[in-house]
């Protein structure tokens, strides 16, 4: 005698794997991050036996592997030895609104694994600067400089400021020529000339200072150009890229002094949209406001965000900035993702703060 099925459960076959993939998130998001616990789907039949439908074990990074080996960008990447698949986001953005220019100045925010500022490097060439910023350890590409830390602290932030306002920091050291008239100098001529350029350096500094003095301040005001203006208030980036999300917190690998692996703590979204949206817009705000402090009149902005109600106020905080502001989702981003970026162009110089963040 058979027994008395408890339920009937007919599913088709997307379905099960629709049931499945929603089943593998929620697991996901609760469990430690980098592993997924076992599960098994189970269907009752007509005859009162289960039949499993479908059994699947594994870690998060097995998953995120497979899905990179199958994902045409993350080949091309590869091919192309670039960081991360991510340079092809930029790369579009680039091409469609062309934010990069030689000889630029550019900040990135949450730069780990390195693509963005792998291609903002190679776009502003070997005279520009590139800094990139991240909580994560990691091996910054060619040509960038970087500064471990959280974005989010005030003391994190005031260290990059005193770093932008040194001109000379993060480019190549020129080449001082040294005449050849003579094989060598003395001692007493080696003197001479370090004296005479200390003296040439300070007499030049106390003629400036002087002149500053005896000029009105509200004439050299209306004298002086944006760039002048721009470089007095301490704006001086062309270009501020935010990528940054909230990374996973390191639970393994306290020991590993490597920098180039720092996949293990990227992370994606947590499975809640709501969270995620709500902390994007969170990062989003910092990273304006450290723009309005740093990025000089007609410079750039390019920020990601994840999609939900509230993205509505930063755009009007966006286009009070900036002469136009673009909602764009590059090719490069999955279809499934909510993500999406905010490209802000031509910063305007009259804006205060206040105007910009006022209700």
């Amino acid at each position: 005698m058979s027994p008395t099925p408890p339920s009937l459960l007919m599913l088709s076959g997307r379905a099960v794997k629709q049931l499945g993939d929603c089943v593998s998130r929620r697991l996901a998001s609760r469990s430690v991050p980098g592993v997924i616990p076992a599960f098994k789907l189970v269907a009752v039949g007509i005859d009162g036996y289960s039949k499993p439908l479908g059994i699947r074990y594994g870690s998060l990074q097995t998953r995120w592997r497979t899905r990179q080996n199958e994902d045409r960008f993350a080949r091309e990447a590869r091919v192309q030895k670039l960081k991360s698949r991510a340079a092809f986001k930029i790369l579009e953005i680039n091409e469609k609104y062309k934010i990069f220019q030689k000889n630029q100045t550019v900040v990135d925010l949450g730069f780990a694994p390195g693509s963005w500022s792998q291609v903002a490097a190679k776009k502003a060439g070997p005279n520009g600067r590139v800094i990139g910023i991240d909580l994560i350890p990691a091996q910054p590409p060619r040509g960038v400089s970087t500064i471990q830390g959280n974005f989010l602290s005030p003391d994190i932030q005031a260290e990059v400021k005193a770093y932008l306002q040194q001109p000379d920091l993060g480019r190549p050291r020129s080449q001082v020529s040294v005449p050849h008239e003579k094989e060598g100098f003395t001692e007493d001529e080696l003197e001479e000339l370090e004296r005479g350029y200390i003296d040439l350096e300070r007499h030049m500094h106390l003629e400036g200072a002087e002149e500053g003095k005896e000029e009105d301040k509200s004439t050299s005001e209306k004298k002086e150009g944006a760039k002048e203006r721009d470089r007095r208030r301490g704006r001086v980036v062309d270009v501020v890229l935010s990528d940054m999300c909230e990374p996973w917190e390191q639970t393994s690998g306290f020991n590993k002094r490597s920098l180039s692996d720092p996949y293990s703590r990227l992370a994606n979204t947590s499975g809640i949209a709501f969270k995620d949206h709500a902390d994007s817009m969170d990062l989003c705000n910092a990273a304006l406001m450290f723009a309005f402090d740093t990025l000089r009149t007609n410079g750039h902005f390019v920020c990601k965000f994840y999609q939900g109600p509230e993205d509505n106020v930063l755009e009007t905080r966006l286009r009070r900035m900036f002469g136009m502001v673009h909602r764009y989702k590059p090719a490069a981003s999955r279809s499934e993702s909510k993500e999406a970026y905010f490209v802000a162009l031509r910063r305007k110089e009259k804006p205060t703060k206040e105007m910009v963040w006022q209700e």
